[in-house]
C-alpha cells in the first residue's frame, strides 16, 4: 500500500542523521557540520526531578472520571434494545468504567440523568433509563459530532499517520474513543463513510485493525509546528524549516524547578536538539541517542495534543508503544520532563496530561466537545445536589445547561510540592529503572 512520502515537509534530511562520507570537507553547503553529530548525542547530563503534585490537574482528572463513566453509561442505555439497563447487567462494570464505587450507587447519585424504576417481572430488580434531560444532552452531543465530523476524520487520520505501519488495533482504538472524541458509532458509521481515509484489515495475528488508506500530506504537520508557524516567532520557524534551528517545547515547570541552574542547563541542551516530526519515519535513528529521546517526547506531545482533554491514561499509550516506535521504558519521560507532562495518580490509575493544554485547571483552547462535556458535568452536579429533593425541582428546558454552568465558581488551585527536602533533583543514568505497573 502506497502512503506517499515517508517524511513530512519538516523532515530532517537523512544525511544530517549520518556521519559524512569519507573525504567530505565542511562547507556552508554541508549542513551536517552545522549540527552536533547525532551518534554523539548521548552525553547530555540528565536530571530526574522528584514528582510534584498539581492539585488543579488532579481535580480535572477526578471530576472527569465520573463524567466519562456517566457518558459511557448513557451510551450503553441508548444502545440497549429495551431502552433501559437492569442492575444485573452492569454489576461488573465498575472497573471497566474506572469507578471507585459500585455502578448502582453511581447511577443513583445522578437522578437528572438516570431514572430508576422497578422491573416489570422482578420488583426487586432496579432498572435505569435516560431522563428527558439526558436525552436532550445526547441530542446536543450528536449535533456536535455531526458538525465536527471533518475535524474527527482529520484527528483519526493523524493518529494513524503517526503509527509505524499506519495501523491501529481496534481494541486500542476503542479504549481511546473518549480521549480522541470519536462518536459511539465510529466503527459502524464514521469509518465506512470515509473509505478514502480508512480501511478495516486484520493483522498477521488475526487481530482486527484500522488502517490508513491514503497518506495526507496536509495533515503531516504537528501541533508544535503549527503553533510556531502561527505565532509571532515566524522568523524562527522559517529558520527551522531551512534546518538552521530547532523548535522548542513550551515548558511549565513546577514551582521552584525553573530557577534551578542544573535543570535550566539540561533543558537548554535538550531544546537545542533537532526537532523530528512525529509523522516521519524514525526507524533509522539510533534508539539510544538523545535525538531519539527528543523524538519520543515529540510523539507523546503530539498524541496528547490530538486528544480532546489533552490527556490520556498511561496504559493506553503503552498499548501503542511498538506502533509509535517508542522504547520499552518510555514512561520515564513523563517524570523526566515535568515542564511538558504531568503524571497524575488520581482515581487509582495513572494519567498523563499535557501541561500546556491547561491554565489554572481550565483548557486553554477547548474543543466544542470539551465545552459540551463541561455542561454535562454541571448537569450531573445539579443532580447530586437535588438527589434527596426530587428531580421535579430542576427545569428540563433547553436553557438549563447554560443556567447550571453559570452557577459554578471557578476554583484557582496552585501546585503543591510533595517533597520536604530542599533538593529537587538527582542524577540519572541509563540503568535507572521505573516501574511500568499501573498505580
Amino acid at each position: 500500500m502506497f502512503f506517499g512520502p515517508r517524511k513530512s515537509f519538516t523532515s530532517i534530511p537523512r544525511f544530517l542523521l549520518q556521519p559524512p562520507a569519507e573525504g567530505l570537507k565542511p562547507s556552508h553547503h554541508n549542513l551536517f557540520f552545522l549540527l552536533p553529530q547525532c551518534h554523539q548525542w548521548r552525553g547530555i547530563a540528565k536530571v530526574r526531578l522528584k514528582w510534584v503534585k498539581n492539585r488543579s490537574l488532579d481535580h480535572v482528572i477526578d471530576t472527569e472520571t465520573d463524567l466519562k463513566a456517566a457518558c459511557l453509561l448513557k451510551d450503553a442505555i441508548k444502545r440497549s434494545p429495551t431502552g433501559f439497563l437492569t442492575a444485573k447487567s452492569f454489576a461488573d462494570w465498575q472497573k471497566l468504567l474506572g469507578l471507585t464505587v459500585p455502578v448502582l450507587r453511581f447511577l443513583r447519585r445522578y437522578p437528572t440523568l438516570f431514572r430508576e424504576f422497578p422491573h416489570d417481572r422482578y420488583a426487586n430488580l432496579p432498572c435505569f433509563k435516560l431522563t428527558d434531560t439526558a436525552l436532550l444532552l445526547d441530542s446536543q452531543e450528536q449535533s456536535i459530532y455531526q458538525n465536527q465530523e471533518n475535524d474527527t476524520v482529520e484527528r483519526l487520520s493523524r493518529v494513524l499517520m503517526m503509527m509505524k505501519n499506519r495501523i491501529v488495533p481496534l481494541k486500542s482504538l476503542h479504549s481511546l474513543r473518549w480521549d480522541l472524541g470519536l462518536p459511539d458509532n465510529c466503527e459502524k458509521i464514521l469509518v465506512p463513510k470515509y473509505p478514502c481515509h480508512f480501511q478495516f484489515v486484520k493483522a498477521s495475528n488475526g487481530i482486527p485493525c484500522l488502517r490508513l488508506a491514503k497518506w495526507h500530506e496536509e495533515f503531516a504537520a504537528s501541533a508544535l509546528e503549527r503553533s510556531n508557524e502561527a505565532s509571532e516567532t515566524r522568523d524562527q520557524y522559517r529558520q527551522f524549516k531551512r534546518g538552521q534551528t530547532a523548535l522548542a517545547f513550551p515548558m511549565n515547570f513546577p514551582r521552584g524547578y525553573g530557577a534551578q541552574k542544573k535543570v535550566r542547563a539540561w533543558m537548554e541542551e535538550f531544546q537545542k536538539l533537532p526537532y523530528i516530526s512525529p509523522y516521519e519515519d524514525s526507524r533509522h535513528i539510533d534508539p539510544k541517542t538523545d535525538l531519539m529521546e527528543k523524538r519520543a517526547v515529540g510523539v507523546l506531545h503530539e498524541f496528547l495534543s490530538l486528544t480532546i482533554q489533552k490527556k490520556t491514561k498511561r496504559n493506553y499509550l503503552r498499548s501503542l508503544r511498538e506502533e509509535l516506535n517508542l522504547t520499552h521504558k518510555f514512561t520515564r519521560l513523563f517524570t523526566r520532563y515535568p515542564g511538558i507532562f504531568y503524571l497524575s495518580l488520581k482515581c487509582k490509575t495513572t494519567t498523563v496530561v499535557l501541561k500546556e493544554g491547561y491554565r489554572r485547571g481550565k483548557l486553554t483552547d477547548p474543543h466544542p466537545l470539551a465545552n459540551f462535556r463541561e455542561k454535562f458535568y454541571h448537569v450531573m452536579r445539579t443532580g447530586l445536589l437535588y438527589r434527596g429533593r426530587g428531580v421535579n425541582m430542576i427545569s428540563q428546558e433547553n436553557n438549563l445547561l447554560d443556567d447550571i454552568e453559570n452557577e459554578t465558581e471557578e476554583e484557582e488551585m496552585e501546585e503543591e510540592e510533595c517533597v520536604t527536602d530542599d533538593e529537587c533533583f538527582g542524577e540519572t543514568s541509563d540503568t535507572d529503572d521505573e516501574s511500568d505497573n499501573e498505580e
